[in-house]
């Protein structure tokens, strides 16, 4: 057993609102210069909807991510080293501009300036990367609130997948929101995709960065990530993509995007796993038994043996004692309602998230039933606005018993934790039939309904000693500045933050990779 610790966050999609607070505070602080207009490190996607950028989960037109060989072992979907270097100039696997958007913005200075005539002056778009007028035809937040419809939806990959079990008819549509950043994964493709070795994923917390002075702008990255969460800076020539705010972190605050996010539906916390057993976890044959296998890696942070085992490993002691206090490992392991996106991809994901049950509440409630009645809630799940196998679809590969069982137990906490407050005798049968116990439901309530800011943000500290060094870059965690922060790049004041020492890398994983050190 070899202990590991890994931030990991978990979004409650029964609770966002699609304000796009979360997008719009993160690109202000992290993607707000040139050369990444058109990136979005947070985007909020309507489901279902065809995603930014467009159809980022068709893995057989992007070739993200891990598949198995015929020998049961993983190799990368884009193909092995020699046939990607030989396509090391002329990368075929790329989204272009416009699969994600061309940013504009519009001509004011024409409304003040335009001279005196018989016509109304106009604001034209302009694009924000040429500076030349253009048509806008695409954004990231293009199918906003539509549910893709009526143009789009029906090229959602998933439902091109389920084909005639989405339907669109107005009485049966349905959409939910669904926030994104990188998945910081375990097993990361992005990460061994890289032939100079510039992206790492740094050995005390997982959090995946790109290495400024070593990236070589190759864009395998983009390639290799499922997700499509990293981008290619035009200006620079390098990659770049979501650093979990580290700097932040480095100081116990929050990333910035769970720090604004006005529905309070993120969590942050520590998960300790077993670095031995990811590999095998990944290389499970069967896609549908990939959600099972990843649990099987977490560790039980209370268990004596692991603790023993985390000191051993050098994890400090403020770590493992808030992998203890983890919401994210609560709502993970032990209450298992979070779920991890798309785990067919075999990158371990670690940005997990708990499927919606309003609409189906909402539904009930049209009909005439009480739509917070346990027995009347279980009995619609299967029958759900938002299909079940759409959810399994996007969560566990297809199969649909986790998100029924948590979507079974999300209703049965509503339904018994209403009868508390009404003063109501709650009945326990709906919580057994749930698998859970008025002990359960108390801690899950505290935790998505009633968890204060200290409850939902449980990260340890980089150092007590840099204190003030930390609070500065914290301060100024924007990539704006020569020399800045982000991206494992050197400090603003010239000292080397993360040094990579010999034998911290974990062995096994990132199969590309030959360095030993980088920051």
């Amino acid at each position: 057993m070899r202990v590991m610790a890994q931030l990991a966050m978990v979004m409650n999609l029964d609770k966002c609102i699609g304000c796009h607070t979360c997008s719009v505070t993160c690109k202000q602080t992290w993607t707000n210069r040139e050369g990444v207009e058109y990136v979005w490190f947070n985007n909020v996607e309507t489901k279902p909807g065809q995603g930014y950028p467009r159809r980022y989960e068709d893995q057989e037109k992007w070739r993200g991510g891990w598949k198995l060989g015929r020998n049961g072992r993983l190799k990368l979907n884009a193909g092995n080293r020699f046939s990607r270097l030989a396509n090391l100039f002329a990368n075929p696997d790329l989204p272009a501009l416009a699969d994600y958007y061309e940013p504009w913005t519009y001509d004011y200075r024409n409304l003040t300036e335009a001279p005196l005539g018989e016509d109304t002056p106009t604001a034209r778009p302009i694009s924000a990367i040429t500076g030349r007028p253009t048509s806008p035809k695409w954004g990231p937040n293009w199918e906003d609130s539509l549910a893709g419809a009526p143009e789009h939806a029906q090229t959602d990959p998933l439902v091109e997948k389920l084909g005639k079990k989405i339907s669109f008819e107005f009485e049966q549509s349905f959409m939910f929101y669904l926030p994104r950043i990188c998945e910081h994964c375990l097993n990361p493709s992005c990460v061994a995709s890289c032939p100079s070795g510039a992206m790492y994923k740094r050995a005390e917390d997982g959090i995946v960065l790109v290495d400024q002075d070593g990236c070589r702008g190759w864009r395998m990255c983009v390639t290799g990530c499922p997700y499509k969460k990293v981008y290619f800076n035009h200006q620079t020539g390098k990659a770049e993509k979501c650093t979990f705010c580290y700097p932040r972190l480095e100081v116990g605050q929050p990333t910035i995007c769970a720090e604004t996010c006005v529905g309070r539906l993120r969590y942050i916390g520590v998960l300790l796993y077993d670095a031995d057993q990811v590999g095998q976890a990944a290389s499970v044959r069967d896609d549908k038994q990939l959600y099972e296998a990843q649990l099987g890696v977490f560790l039980d942070p209370h268990d004596r043996e692991v603790v023993a085992a985390a000191t051993a490993a050098g994890i400090p002691h403020d770590w493992i004692q808030a992998a203890q206090r983890s919401p994210v490992h609560a709502l993970i392991t032990e209450h298992r309602i979070a779920l991890p996106l798309h785990p067919e991809y075999r990158t371990m994901p670690m940005v997990w998230y708990i499927p919606p049950l309003s609409p189906v509440v909402d539904a009930l409630a049209e009909t005439g039933f009480d739509g917070e009645d346990a027995d009347n809630l279980f009995g619609a799940i299967d029958a759900l606005r938002i299909p079940l196998e759409y959810l399994a679809e996007l969560f566990t590969a297809g199969d649909p018993g986790p998100v029924r069982s948590s979507l079974r137990k999300l209703a049965a906490m509503r339904a018994y934790m209403r009868s508390v407050n009404l003063g109501e005798e709650p009945d326990e049968r709906a919580l057994a039939t749930a698998g859970l116990t008025p002990a359960s439901v108390h801690s899950l309530y505290r935790l998505l309904a009633i968890a204060k800011y200290q409850d939902r943000y449980v990260v340890p500290t980089a150092g007590i000693g840099r204190a003030h060094e930390l609070e500065g870059i914290a301060a100024t965690c924007s990539l704006d500045t020569d020399g800045g922060p982000g991206m494992g790049g050197p400090a603003s004041n010239g000292t080397d933050l993360f040094v990579w020492r010999d034998g911290e890398r974990p062995a096994g994983l990132f199969p590309t990779l030959s360095r030993k050190g980088g920051r």
